[in-house]
């Protein structure tokens, strides 16, 4: 299964409890986090997430005057075995598609696991990696 989905950067002070905040608004409003990835400078920490309803949830965000941004970002569904990274980057690059971040997380006993790809071309690489 490969998707095109829209992954929220939300931007916010580095401090406990923000990661704790950004949890409980999302599930009052019963919206799923399929992926999160976290990164932090000395005074803020981008939380990039794609959820079940990224238009609901960015409407969240922006009520609370948190700086957020939409991206349109690859979600694939993939075989839980060596190699299948080095399938999915060299049909990216055989096509000129740079690879700008990714994340995933698999547990080792699983058959599937996801990966989220932020790309040069999301349209593209859907089409390269679909055929």
């Amino acid at each position: 299964m490969i998707e095109l989905q829209t992954q929220l950067a939300v931007f916010l002070e580095n401090r406990p409890g923000m990661l704790a905040r950004v949890g409980d608004a999302l599930s009052k409003a019963r919206i799923n986090i399929y992926a999160l990835s976290t990164s932090d400078t000395v005074d803020h920490i981008v939380i990039r997430m794609v959820v079940s309803d990224s238009r609901k949830a960015l409407a969240i965000f922006e009520e609370h005057g948190t700086l957020v941004v939409a991206d349109d970002v690859l979600m694939i569904e993939g075989d839980n075995q060596p190699g299948t990274l080095a399938r999915i980057s060299d049909a990216l690059a055989l096509a000129k598609i740079n690879i700008e971040y990714l994340y995933f997380a698999t547990p080792p006993h699983a058959k599937k696991g996801l990966m989220v790809l932020r790309v040069s071309n999301a349209k593209k690489a859907l089409k390269v990696l679909n055929s």
